[in-house]
């Protein structure tokens, strides 16, 4: 893993993080209700045929998200979800939900907690419901991120052969950290609750990996953008040089330490590679021809390997 320059740009949401995509959402304690696991809706949904515990003679409760203690409410991309606090069969029972932004629940009364997921983002608070009308808001403390990547010198990265995950910023005891979510998009929004992530970027499939330690503030888009010291590399096995290359050879790559880091089988070998010195095996046959190389930061190459009788190992040393 490599550490790579992180240039950051704080932008105050508006329609931008409203906009983004719904996903589910991740707990965060508020108003003394702590451990609180809520799955997906669908866990807990009314089954059909009976009757719901939303009463539209009860007490009608409003509820608002915001993303600060004085921001403006949620317009779209609220997921509500009402739970009776008494567990049964291990398991808080569902009493309504809704999606959008502010909602208006009808209750009976008595004591329930409220979870609003907004992406990656979440509060749950409890609440008392009268027979009178009344309001609660929800302070998400959330913010956005939006991530890409360069190479040296700003040189745009193709989006689809780069992807980043997010994790939890604090390890744990044996230096693992939570996965939060995989496979992100470059230049997607992720709603997160406010603090810090340990953002990993992945050019390619091998080595070229940036990872860093970002802050997401509530209330403010983070433009994080990383840049990777790599570059595509195209490696053949010819029998002379600018040749055609020789179809069915196995390739084996080491790194400087020796260590094998990718093989693959085929005519070309394509991959990224992060900057530094490598050793190329090809593998045709019963021949076995071997390559030194370094790749350097944002300079595309192609590596052609000679299948000669005087490059070529012998196997047994080569399989060592």
């Amino acid at each position: 893993m490599f550490e790579g320059t992180v240039r950051l740009f704080l932008i105050w949401l508006g329609a931008l993080l409203f906009m983004a995509p719904v996903s589910f959402a991740m707990a965060q304690n508020v108003d003394g209700v702590s451990d609180l696991k809520l799955p997906g809706i669908s866990s807990y949904a009314t089954p059909k045929g009976e009757t719901s515990l939303a009463l539209s003679g009860g007490g009608a409760i409003t509820l608002s998200a915001q993303l600060t203690d004085k921001g403006s409410d949620i317009t779209r991309g609220i997921v509500w979800r009402v739970f009776k606090p008494e567990a049964v069969n291990g398991k808080l029972p569902m009493v309504a939900s809704s999606h959008g932004g502010t909602a208006v629940f009808q209750l009976e009364p008595g004591s329930y907690l409220v979870h609003a997921s907004y992406g990656r983002a979440g509060a749950t608070k409890r609440i008392t419901v009268g027979k009178d009308a009344k309001r609660e808001s929800l302070v998400l403390d959330a913010g956005g991120l939006k991530l890409d990547a360069v190479l040296s010198g700003g040189v745009r990265i193709p989006p689809k052969k780069l992807r980043f995950s997010i994790y939890e910023g604090t390890a744990e005891a044996n230096g693992d950290r939570a996965l939060i979510i995989p496979d992100v998009e470059p230049n997607s929004v992720v709603r997160l609750n406010a603090g810090i992530y340990h953002v990993v970027s992945t050019y390619g499939a091998v080595n070229a990996v940036i990872r860093s330690d970002i802050r997401v503030e509530a209330g403010k888009l983070t433009e994080a953008t990383v840049e990777h010291h790599a570059a595509e590399i195209t490696m053949k096995l010819v029998r002379e040089t600018g040749g055609e290359a020789i179809a069915d050879t196995s390739w084996s790559l080491l790194n400087e330490s020796g260590d094998p880091i990718k093989e693959t089988v085929g005519a070309f070998a394509s991959m990224v590679l992060a900057e530094g010195d490598y050793t190329i095996i090809a593998k045709n046959r019963d021949r076995i021809y071997q390559k030194d190389f370094t790749v350097v930061a944002g300079q595309n190459q192609e590596i052609e390997v000679l299948a000669t009788e005087a490059a070529a190992m012998d196997p047994e040393e080569g399989a060592d």
